[in-house]
């Protein structure tokens, strides 16, 4: 185990914390990527130390301070790895924007990623020399210049003339250090301005709420880079604290998940994230003969930080894997979004999770009132804790009042990690970043999620957008979507899509759809489709008092997803109004 580095002085900029640990600790490692180059790989480790990363970084920021000027955007089209990681923070360390972004090619992400690169403008694109080809047909008529990042020699970093100078002088903390886009999944891409000063503020809050500032951790990972949860755990962080990162890429996780469980068992108090589809991803896929080479005893905090997580996620997850040594207490229920850097709440490791049985109808109300934990028909949700370095309100979404405890409303946050706005767009900036309750200061963000506070804890109750109203009540998709998931054995857990239509004009209200992926080991026309319509149809009246208008059961892979893995509602609503499912679907 390594021996802990020198404390690092409070810089707010990653550069700083870069060039810190590259001076007081330069044979450390840094960033180890863990290639599977086949089927069947065991794992290719490749490590850069900090000092042999502070070189490549300096020799990327002078050769893009070359073509580029103070501000300018720079679009990162990297395969995950070491040289996403020494183009993110070459573009900081050079005075210039970072645009997260992936490679072309990446499956159902093609048009979000033609948006982003429209809005941003980007004057340069880092890639690889792997990709390289794939990068210049994306550009062959944009005129945009790219730059190999295992191209440009070390030597690179010590040509002394005035753009490399430049290049290395400290980034304003509170100048805009990257442009993290959003989903797209209900509007066209939109770019929120992260400064220096944001990220360093929520990768300490992030540090804090894991455990990680009071003893050493290694972050391990798989979520992409391009990702804001993935850029912060798996970045930053690690930059702040200087610490060890192990990255591997996604297609490895999803093809072997007893891969990353490795990687967990292998580096000490190992922090790690993924979204909830992940942990129930690993209960059915690891076979016993994986599970017996694994410890899992030395993991400090395992973060489920998507929405929504659900409680007996973590109760399977941690049955699986008790044999091998994984305390309950490590996993941590966590709430954030990109316009706040990302992490917002989160609940603590060391502490068992906290888990609430509401009362279906009061929570369709607008009221959290507890029900019996053993009422099958109560709504089970995680608490994901209390925020760290940032305040968290619960506001009335249309008098802007402020609630109060057990009331459900709009979850809004202000805090030094919470962005500049949005790229290019000011009238959404002021919406969304300029709140005020009602009776208090201004500055406060609002989230466009649903949430409450109880006993202490954020409960995440769902996104305003996507609330379902039928005869005058709320109904959360993602709730309708457990009950479905479990009313037949051929709908795929988490592959399903729960939204409202327009009505018929006869003032009830919406209607409500479902469009559900069959599992990949069924076969369609080995399904009886009238009867598990009859069995979804069923289950939701029972539970939910919803008569569905359609249930339309779709092959594997049909549901769209946004960058983060999660199924993009909005986008599945639209597309089934269009009629896209109308081909190759089953109702």
């Amino acid at each position: 185990m390594d021996s802990r580095p020198p404390l690092a002085p409070p810089y707010r900029t990653l550069p700083e914390y870069l060039r810190h640990w590259a001076e007081t600790a330069p044979d450390r490692r840094a960033f180890t990527f863990v290639d599977h180059p086949a089927p069947h790989s065991r794992g290719v480790h490749r490590t850069l130390t900090w000092r042999s990363l502070d070189l490549r970084v300096r020799a990327l920021a002078a050769r893009l301070a070359e073509g580029a000027e103070p501000g300018a955007r720079v679009a990162l089209l990297c395969p995950q790895g070491t040289e996403y990681v020494t183009g993110f923070l070459a573009a900081l360390t050079a005075g210039l924007v970072a645009v997260p972004l992936y490679p072309p090619g990446l499956p159902g992400h093609g048009d979000r990623l033609a948006g982003a690169l429209a809005d941003a403008r980007p004057a340069v694109v880092v890639t690889t020399s792997r990709v390289m080809a794939e990068v210049a047909e994306l550009f062959a008529h944009g005129g945009v210049p790219a730059v190999a990042v295992d191209r440009v020699p070390d030597a690179a970093a010590r040509v002394p003339d005035s753009a490399r100078v430049r290049a290395m002088a400290v980034p304003d903390p509170g100048a805009t250090a990257y442009l993290q886009y959003t989903s797209g999944s209900t509007r066209a891409p939109a770019g929120v301005e992260i400064t220096h000063a944001n990220v360093v503020a929520n990768a300490r809050q992030a540090l804090t709420a894991y455990g990680a500032d009071t003893a050493p951790v290694t972050c391990v990972g798989w979520l992409p880079l391009y990702h804001d949860m993935g850029l912060v755990l798996s970045v930053a962080a690690p930059v702040v604290q200087g610490r060890l990162s192990v990255l591997m890429d996604p297609a490895a996780f999803l093809h072997e998940p007893a891969r990353w469980l490795r990687l967990l068992a292998a580096h000490p108090r190992a922090v790690s994230a993924a979204p909830n589809f992940a942990y129930d991803y690993c209960v059915s896929a690891v076979t016993d003969a994986q599970k017996a080479e694994l410890r899992l005893d030395g993991v400090a905090a395992m973060i489920n930080g998507s929405e929504p997580v659900r409680p007996g996620t973590a109760d399977r997850f941690h049955a699986a894997f008790a044999g091998q040594g994984l305390a309950a207490e490590v996993h941590c229920p966590s709430y954030g979004l990109a316009e706040a850097t990302v992490f917002v709440s989160a609940a603590r490791p060391g502490e068992p999770p906290r888990r609430f049985a509401l009362d279906r109808d009061a929570l369709a109300a607008g009221k959290a009132l507890p029900a019996r934990p053993d009422d099958a028909d109560a709504v089970q949700l995680a608490g994901c804790g209390a925020p760290a370095g940032q305040e968290v309100r619960v506001v009335d979404p249309v008098s802007f009042d402020s609630l109060c405890e057990g009331e459900v409303g709009e979850i809004w946050v202000r805090g030094p990690n919470v962005g500049r706005g949005y790229w290019n767009n000011e009238a959404l900036t002021r919406r969304v970043f300029a709140a005020r309750p009602t009776g208090a200061p201004g500055g406060w963000l609002r989230t466009g999620d649903l949430g409450t506070v109880l006993d202490g804890q954020l409960i995440v109750t769902g996104r305003l957008k996507d609330l379902i109203v039928v005869d005058g009540r709320n109904h959360y998709p993602q709730d309708v979507e457990a009950t479905v998931q479990d009313a037949h054995p051929a709908v795929r857990r988490d592959r399903l899509a729960a939204f409202g239509v327009p009505g018929d004009g006869d003032g009830a209200g919406e209607r409500v759809v479902v469009v559900a992926e069959h599992t990949r080991a069924t076969r369609l026309d080995g399904i009886d489709v009238p009867a598990l319509a009859r069995a979804v149809r069923g289950a939701v009246a029972a539970r939910h008092g919803l008569r569905l208008a359609d249930v339309v059961l779709v092959a594997p892979g049909a549901v769209p997803r946004t960058s983060s893995g999660k199924v993009a509602r909005a986008l599945t609503r639209a597309r089934y109004l269009e009629g896209a499912f109308g081909a190759g679907s089953a109702r």
